[in-house]
């Protein structure tokens, strides 16, 4: 009788238990030189300059409904999405990319601006609701909610009758500047969270970081 070797139900557990690499960064945003300087579109600035910095660039792919690159940030392979699709139906692009590349949603990180946070302020984090933001209202809706998100603080106007005015126009001078100079923090965090994990990730932006 042929013995095999077996493996402890432990070591089977934690394996299972890891978490899978992140193979998709997607910025989210609306299509248009109209809506490219406002606030809701931070999340294509961040992907903007994750490609920059990797020397690539996007290009349209009519089967994702997106422009996409391959890139590889801090010596890890990845997929840059930006949909196409306006953010309301960010989700359709999103499910489009995992299918085609056969992915799971937990391999994805998306990009996104954040009311619930001040200009200048870059939070992670995985799961949890859309809390209002209609691009991961779609994409939840389509991919259900376990992925990361790299929140990007714009501010909140004061009054939630005025957040759809306030998101798709430009910030003032001020709060740019602070947006701006929180992106630099934010690729250093995705190269962390590539890396090394969310958890060391989450420590350099929540603990180390402040706007």
């Amino acid at each position: 009788m042929i013995r095999y070797p077996t493996v402890p139900v432990c070591k089977i557990l934690m394996l299972k238990s890891r978490p899978m690499s992140i193979s998709v960064i997607v910025g989210l945003g609306n299509p248009g030189a109209q809506y490219a300087a406002t606030r809701h579109n931070v999340g294509h600035w961040l992907l903007d300059q994750l490609a920059a910095d990797a020397k690539v660039s996007l290009g349209a792919e009519k089967k994702v409904l997106g422009e996409v690159a391959q890139a590889s940030i801090g010596g890890h392979a990845v997929r840059l999405l930006k949909p196409s699709t306006y953010m309301n139906e960010s989700g359709q692009s999103v499910r489009r990319m995992l299918d085609f590349y056969k992915l799971e949603p937990e391999q994805l990180l998306v990009l996104h601006d954040e009311l619930d946070l001040p200009p200048g302020t870059v939070r992670l984090k995985r799961g949890g609701g859309h809390g209002g933001h209609n691009g991961l209202r779609d994409i939840i809706s389509h991919c259900g909610s376990d992925f990361m998100r790299l929140r990007i603080g714009i501010g909140h106007p004061g009054d939630k009758s005025m957040v759809t005015h306030f998101v798709l126009k430009p910030p003032g001078s001020a709060e740019r500047q602070l947006i701006e100079a929180a992106l630099p923090a934010a690729h250093r965090a995705i190269e962390t969270l590539l890396r090394d994990g969310p958890e060391k990730a989450m420590h350099f932006l929540h603990t180390d970081r402040e706007p």
